[in-house]
């Protein structure tokens, strides 16, 4: 049994390491000795703790803290719905709640621990009384989320199959670490010996840039769409990562290529990963896809392509899901179906997209993710969305949004909008068969994102 405050007191180097927030910093030797908790860290030994701040920093110090010492810690993203609380609530047996303001008198939990952003040094600081389990929400667009349980093992599990980070290491993230990718990063840079910069609430993505390039970044991680922002703002050469990172959707080349050439001096890299199978697999070798060899190879994770979605299995994926009314994670020979649909095509798979995402237009699929593919392949574009319009004669139409680099934009710099039209049309014609083909192709400033800033795809 371990914690994460007992990793890092038996890894030498803590000093010089930090924490970074938005509004500040928090030394990590600090943290060994210290509270952020005030007095009430002893009244939540042995509780089901709901961790709902605001703060990113409060939530990673909590954590810190609570892991080893709460029986259950249910880590609450910021976007939650309010009306999902008290079901969350019920079901997951929360007696407490820690958190960095009042949450509502309404929730029926007696004991409430206030977080602070700051630690101090306590008397005592309990370690390894119990091994904690952690339940993380999924980001489900629909009815209330889903919550799977992780252990420390579990979560921890990819970390150990990592190469050794060279030199001084500083992580950040766009991503929030009380999602699955956020907090894979967050225990990368904790038990891998470096420091961390967390992005703050609704923190604009230029001033998070900012100081990530002040803060001496050297590795970045964040979602593709978290990438193609970052790369429309004039910011963007504030960081001079040593590794650049892509996981939470699909990394097409488009964007693989627009890191490297941005930013030459960096390894760019993409990984699989999802809540429920954990981090499946990482692809360094700079191309989409990943190579055919993994599957039904030996190793640690076990890879498997069924009717074309990948499954997983491995020590890193959940136990399971809270909650009788929720299906088994895994099938009869242990593996997780990722609901992720690929394609082999010679010595390598592509993703197409997801299963629950398909259009369909005349009995005929179409995967958004594919589509959105050959149109970031464009070099005047910078991202794409495309979504289903319905209609009368084959049930859905192809429809696609499409945002320029700013160069690119013919507001800025000229540019006729219809030679871009007719350019993206061929790169359908000559990869995609006619009925993925967009019915209309839009022009637009900006894509809608979702919390977890990714694509915002509506049903």
């Amino acid at each position: 049994m371990t914690s994460i405050r007992d990793s890092l007191a038996r890894a030498s180097g803590c000093s010089g390491r930090s924490l970074w927030g938005a509004a500040g910093g928090i030394s990590l030797d600090d943290l060994l000795c210290g509270t952020a908790l005030g007095g009430g860290a002893a009244q939540l030994t042995g509780r089901s703790v709901l961790v709902a701040t605001r703060d990113q920093l409060t939530a990673a110090l909590a954590l810190i803290e609570l892991d080893g010492s709460a029986r259950r810690l249910i880590v609450c993203p910021p976007d939650i719905s309010p009306e999902h609380l008290p079901a969350i609530i019920a079901t997951a047996g929360v007696d407490a709640i820690v958190s960095d303001h009042d949450p509502d008198d309404r929730l029926a939990v007696a004991l409430r621990v206030r977080c602070s952003p700051q630690v101090t040094r306590a008397k005592s600081v309990p370690r390894d009384r119990c091994a904690t389990e952690w339940l993380l929400l999924t980001s489900g667009t629909t009815g209330a989320p889903k919550m799977v349980a992780h252990s420390f093992a579990s979560l921890t599990a990819p970390i150990g199959g990592s190469p050794r980070q060279e030199g001084d290491v500083v992580w950040g993230t766009f991503y929030d670490i009380r999602r699955y990718g956020g907090l894979q990063i967050f225990f990368r840079a904790l038990l891998g010996r470096g420091s961390f910069v967390l992005c703050g609430a609704g923190e604009p993505i230029g001033d998070f840039l900012v100081r990530l390039g002040s803060h001496g970044a050297t590795h970045v991680s964040g979602t593709p769409s978290h990438w193609r922002r970052a790369l429309m703002s004039p910011h963007a050469r504030a960081i001079a990562p040593r590794y650049v990172r892509l996981s939470g959707e699909i990394a097409d080349q488009g964007i693989l290529n627009a890191l490297r050439t941005f930013y030459p001096q960096a390894r760019v890299g993409h990984a699989f990963a999802s809540t429920e199978a954990g981090v499946g697999f990482e692809v360094n070798d700079g191309l989409e896809g990943f190579p055919a060899s993994l599957v039904g190879a030996p190793g640690d994770v076990h890879i498997r392509v069924h009717d074309g979605s990948l499954r997983l299995r491995s020590a890193r994926n959940a136990v399971g899901y809270l909650g009788e009314e929720h299906p088994a994670l895994t099938d009869d020979d242990g593996f997780v179906d990722t609901g992720d649909m690929v394609e082999r095509r010679g010595d390598r798979y592509y993703f197409l997209g997801r299963r629950s995402g398909v259009i369909n237009v005349g009995g005929l699929k179409v995967y958004p993710e594919e589509v959105e593919a050959a149109i970031n392949r464009h070099p005047a574009v910078r991202m794409s969305m495309v979504r289903p319009r319905r209609s009368p004669i084959t049930g859905a139409l192809v429809i696609a949004d499409v945002v320029l680099k700013r160069e690119s934009d013919p507001g800025t710099a000229g540019g006729p909008l219809v030679e871009y039209r007719q350019e993206i049309l061929r790169i359908f014609h000559e990869r995609l068969a006619a009925h993925k083909v967009p019915a209309t192709i839009r022009f637009v400033p900006a894509l809608e994102m979702a919390a977890a800033v990714k694509l915002a795809r509506h049903a």
